[in-house]
């Protein structure tokens, strides 16, 4: 997450008002008057800024504008663009709360973070504003402002630019970044299969956003998990072509269900499917934001997360001592950018994880948080895709770029740079387990 190439939002209440705040320990924070209340750990509000909010305009007519958040005079001042909403439970919640614990460790840091905004015009529109206003890094939070941010980045040269999950820098002012979450999902992998052996019921299910790399490699890697404690365990997928639709993933998570899966694996940006899993007596594992598992703790295995305010924090330290290199950063479980909520230093793991597994994950774990077990022994070879054609063969594995499925017609195309193109390992396909085929990526 991340995310991905070509992502359609769907998002139930896209007409809405936005209204974001910036983070200070001053005054609280009033709730958005369109957008469901923020819980109580909500970041508070700034001072009172001295000018007046911006209002971008909205794509269109029936759409609400957007507001722009102020700057603090004096401090060093971060935007975040969301694709979902602060408090979604799930990417968006741990983008937002990993920008702001950058104020917690540095009060001379304002974060302001702007919800809902649709890649296009509309991100073209807000992100222009806040580079207008004043911003002095602005983060994107999804694959799709790509083209958006790198123009930007042309147009305002003394703004700095922060992709997650991009391809693309300039070797000035707009970099990417990302991480191995694949090590993550194959932890809970591991523990998946453990809890279908113990409950003798071998089939898993996958609520899967987009049959992309991005989704396809994670669900990859938590099979191969799976296979070390549950060899004939199988994967069915549901995929939802959306990052963000609470009720279709519940949906989707159902209908999986309904088949016979005892775990689901969330592949989107909510909670939703654990509560459906729940609601049936069965299990999932929750993703992206540490506290995901809160819905329903007693059926949830655990939470692949993402911790992002540790290299932001980095960033911009880098930015302010004028050392910072855009690039294409890919960091490992050992720089602190994942966890995986129950096993992590201070963590207990969750009720349903059975005993059996324990020391196994904490094992792996270790390994994977001292920089020993990297995406590169996930995808060592051999491996056999699920038509039983060997995709990697003994001794070799996967680059960043296979990870990613950046081909040399893609570096070509968005001009890619530090790139060297993946070849025979490109993804996306399916390893051995998961079952059906890979459907192409709807047009958009």
């Amino acid at each position: 997450m991340r995310k991905t190439i070509l992502q359609v939002v769907v998002l139930t209440v896209a007409v809405a008002m936005v209204l974001s705040a910036c983070a200070t320990p001053a005054t609280p924070a009033p709730a958005p008057a369109t957008v469901a209340p923020a819980p109580a750990t909500q970041a508070p509000a700034p001072a009172a800024a001295t000018t007046a909010p911006t209002q971008v305009p909205a794509a269109t007519a029936t759409s609400a504008p957007i507001s722009i958040p102020d700057i603090q005079s004096g401090k060093f001042n971060v935007a975040v663009v969301l694709i979902g909403y602060e408090n979604d439970g799930g990417w968006s919640q741990a983008q937002t709360e990993g920008a702001k614990s950058m104020t917690t460790a540095d009060p001379t840091i304002n974060v302001g973070v702007v919800e809902a905004v649709n890649p296009g015009t509309d991100a073209e529109n807000v992100m222009r504003a806040l580079a207008r206003k004043g911003f002095d890094l602005i983060i994107g939070t999804t694959f799709e402002y790509g083209p958006t941010m790198a123009s930007l980045a042309d147009e305002f040269p003394k703004v700095d630019w922060l992709h997650v999950s991009g391809y693309q820098s300039n070797s000035t002012n707009y970099g990417n970044l990302f991480g191995g979450m694949e090590d993550m999902k194959y932890i809970g992998g591991m523990i998946a299969g453990a809890r279908a052996k113990a409950d003798n019921n071998t089939k898993l299910g996958y609520v899967a956003p987009w049959p992309n790399p991005e989704v396809v490699r994670l669900g990859d890697a938590f099979m191969l998990g799976v296979k070390q404690t549950c060899p004939e365990c199988t994967l069915e997928v549901r995929w939802i072509n959306t990052w963000y639709d609470p009720d279709k993933e519940k949906q989707a998570a159902q209908s999986l269900l309904d088949a016979g899966a005892d775990v689901i694996l969330i592949g989107s940006d909510t909670p939703g499917p654990l509560v459906a899993a729940a609601n049936a007596g069965k299990w999932a594992l929750s993703y992206d934001y540490i506290n995901s598992c809160s819905p329903a703790p007693k059926n949830c295995l655990g939470t692949e997360y993402w911790n992002w305010g540790i290299p932001e924090l980095a960033i911009v330290k880098q930015i302010r001592a004028g050392t910072w290199k855009p690039g294409n950063v890919w960091l490992e479980p050992d720089s602190g950018i994942v966890g995986f909520y129950g096993f992590m230093p201070g963590q207990t793991p969750q009720p349903g994880v059975p005993a059996s597994v324990i020391p196994l994950v904490q094992a792996k774990l270790a390994l994977m948080l001292a920089g020993k077990f990297t995406y590169k022994d996930i995808f060592k070879g051999p491996i056999t895709d699920n038509t039983g054609k060997i995709k990697i063969p003994a001794g070799q594995t996967l680059t960043v770029e296979d990870l990613f499925g950046i081909d040399a017609p893609t570096i070509s195309s968005m001009g890619l740079t530090g790139r060297t193109a993946c070849t025979t390992f490109c993804m996306p396909w399916l390893v051995d387990g998961i079952q059906g085929t890979l459907p192409a990526m709807p047009s958009q």
